[in-house]
């Protein structure tokens, strides 16, 4: 695959430092793929062949122990994963399957670790990733281990008004209601209650489209951290 093919992955952070002549080498093999929604790709304890990046459409990591299976993130353009098992040359930690449609590319995972040796500024790029990830799972784990339920998905519909709200405080949930329970940690039936909870701080919901018609109220409610809640730091 020829790198010009590729603007929006060359103008990822991991791969926009890059010599040209390295980015070269580690897309030589790779290739874009289309999948349709709800296809499992990966499973975990799977070795990382693959380094894979998200073209279009949306992808859901998940894990599975005792009966009990968990949303642990969900990927959109253009997002990388799972760059730790790839580097490590280890089993994947998490399983893939795609929420929509969606296009894929895959990177050969060899190419990625033979770049890293032989690219001082991919390594320092890698690092700077890898820095970012951890911090974001810091900040999941924080808002998990310290906010009760109803605190998580106040500060979540927070977040998804100041993402996609319109001038009236709607907006729609960007996945369905059973996802987003898993992604906090709950039960469908606890978010369930947690909404029904937030009703008085002026949270609607209609489907999946809910409006938040006091934001203040609910801020007072959700007492958002910068610590927790900002994505970019």
């Amino acid at each position: 695959m020829r790198p010009s093919d590729l603007p929006q992955v060359r103008a990822l952070r991991l791969f926009e430092s890059m010599s040209d002549s390295s980015f070269t080498a580690v897309m030589q093999a790779a290739y874009l793929q289309t999948f349709p929604a709800q296809l499992d790709l990966i499973h975990e304890g799977e070795p990382a062949d693959f380094l894979y990046v998200v073209i279009e459409g949306c992808v859901e990591l998940f894990a599975k122990s005792n009966g009990r299976e968990a949303t642990m993130a969900m990927v959109h353009p253009v997002g990388t994963f799972i760059l730790a098992a790839v580097l490590k040359d280890a089993v994947y930690l998490m399983s893939l399957r795609t929420c929509a449609r969606s296009k894929l590319l895959l990177i050969p995972a060899q190419n990625v670790r033979e770049a890293l040796e032989g690219d001082d500024q991919f390594a320092r790029a890698i690092a700077q990733e890898l820095a970012g990830c951890y911090r974001a799972v810091v900040k999941e784990y924080k808002s998990l281990k310290l906010r009760t339920s109803v605190e998580q998905l106040a500060n979540r519909l927070l977040h998804y008004n100041k993402e996609r709200g319109d001038a009236n405080g709607w907006f729609e949930l960007p996945y369905d209601k059973k996802t987003l329970a898993s992604l906090l940690g709950m039960t469908p039936e606890n978010l369930s209650r947690s909404f029904n909870t937030l009703k008085p701080y002026g949270v609607e919901v209609n489907g999946s489209l809910v409006r938040l018609s006091d934001v203040k109220a609910l801020e007072t409610l959700a007492k958002p951290n910068p610590l927790i809640d900002e994505r970019t730091n």
